[in-house]
C-alpha cells in the first residue's frame, strides 16, 4: 500500500496526492513488488533501500549514499499476536531522505507511529522539511515506547497480584513474555539512540535551529524510556527469580511433608508385614495379642511423629 501526501508552497496545507511530486511525502506499508520498483523508478532510489526497511531482522542504523540520499533504520514498538495472547516486539521502519527531492518511509505492517504522523499530517506535517519530519518521528517514537512501558509495568502488576493468591502457569509465562519484551525494547532503543547521537553530531542532514531542538527532546525521551526499560526489567527479573526461590521452596515444603507421611505409615504396616507371616510369631496364642499389636504400633507411630515434628520434618 502507497500513500503519498504533499505540502502546498502558497498555502502551506499538507494533504494526501494521487502522483509523486517533488517534496513529497510517500508512506509505504507492505508494499508489492510492483509498487517497489515503481516508487525506485519516480525518485531515482536503488531498491536495496525499501528492502533493507522490509527486512524484519534489520537493526537500527544510517546508510549514506554517494549521491545524497540517506537512509535511517529505526526500530518502532509493535502489538504482535501469538494465540490469543498480545506480544510486545519491536520491528525496523526506513526512512529515506532521497537527496531534497522526496521522503520515504516504509515499513513492513501499519504502525501506531506512522499512523498518528498520518492522522495530524494537516496539522503538524511539513513534507518538505525532511529534517523536522524525521525528528517528530523520532519523539513520536520514543513517546509510544515510554507509553507501552508504561503498559507493560500495568500488566506485570496484575499478573503479580494473580500470582499472590495462587502460582498459576499462564500468569508465569505472562511475565516470562513481558521480561522478553523488554529485553526486545532495552536493545531497540540503544541501537535508536545510537542513530539519534549519530545524527545530532555528524550533520548528516540539515539541521535546524528548532529542529535540533526537537532532536534534543527525542534524544531526551529516549534516554528516559532506556532508564524505565532497564528498571522494569531489573524489577522483573528479581520477581521471577523471587517467584521461582517461592515455587521450588513450596514443592521441597510438599515433598517433606509427603516423605514424612510415608515414614509415619511405614510403621505400622511394617508391623503388621511381620505379625502377618506364616510363622510363630509372639503372641500369637495370646487373646490380648491383637490389642498388644495394635497398641505397639500406636505407640511407635507417636514416638516417629513427634521425631519428626522435633526435627521439624512434619
Amino acid at each position: 500500500m502507497i500513500k503519498i501526501y504533499n505540502t502546498d508552497l502558497k498555502s502551506n496545507i499538507t494533504s494526501e496526492q494521487q502522483e509523486i511530486k517533488e517534496g513529497s511525502w510517500i508512506n509505504m506499508v507492505s508494499p508489492s513488488e510492483k509498487e517497489i520498483r515503481m516508487v525506485c523508478e519516480k525518485t531515482g532510489i536503488s531498491d536495496d533501500f525499501v528492502r533493507y526497511s522490509l527486512d524484519y531482522e534489520e537493526k537500527a542504523r544510517i546508510d549514506i549514499e554517494d549521491d545524497g540520499t540517506t537512509l535511517f533504520i529505526v526500530d518502532i514498538p509493535i502489538l504482535e499476536k501469538e494465540q490469543d495472547t498480545e506480544i510486545y516486539s519491536t520491528m525496523p521502519v526506513g526512512l529515506i531522505v532521497v537527496r531534497d527531492d522526496f521522503l520515504i518511509t516504509v515499513s513492513l505492517k501499519k504502525n501506531k507511529i506512522i499512523s498518528s504522523l498520518e492522522h495530524s499530517v494537516s496539522k503538524k506535517i511539513t513534507t518538505y522539511k525532511k529534517s523536522r519530519f524525521i525528528f517528530q518521528f523520532f519523539y513520536e517514537n520514543a513517546s509510544v515506547f515510554l507509553r507501552l512501558l508504561k503498559q507493560i509495568n500495568k500488566e506485570t502488576e496484575v499478573a503479580e497480584n494473580i500470582l499472590k493468591k495462587s502460582s498459576k502457569n499462564r500468569e508465569l509465562l505472562k511475565l516470562l513474555s513481558l521480561e522478553k519484551s523488554l529485553v526486545y525494547f532495552t536493545t531497540s532503543l540503544k541501537a535508536n539512540e545510537v542513530v539519534m547521537e549519530k545524527t545530532l553530531r555528524g550533520k548528516i542532514i540539515k539541521l535546524y535551529e528548532e529542529d535540533e531542538d526537537l532532536l534534543e527532546d527525542s534524544i531526551i525521551e529516549n534516554k528516559q524510556a532506556i532508564e524505565m526499560s532497564k528498571i522494569y526489567s531489573d524489577i522483573l527479573n528479581g520477581t521471577m527469580d523471587a517467584y521461582a526461590s517461592i515455587i521450588s521452596n513450596n514443592l521441597n515444603g510438599v515433598m517433606k511433608m509427603l516423605t514424612s507421611i510415608t515414614i509415619i505409615l511405614a510403621i505400622p504396616t511394617l508391623i503388621a508385614s511381620l505379625w502377618g507371616m506364616n510363622v510363630p510369631v509372639p503372641w500369637q496364642n495370646n487373646p490380648w495379642g491383637f490389642a498388644i499389636l495394635i497398641g505397639s504400633s500406636i505407640v511407635a507411630t507417636g514416638i516417629t511423629i513427634a521425631w519428626l515434628k522435633f526435627k521439624d520434618l512434619l
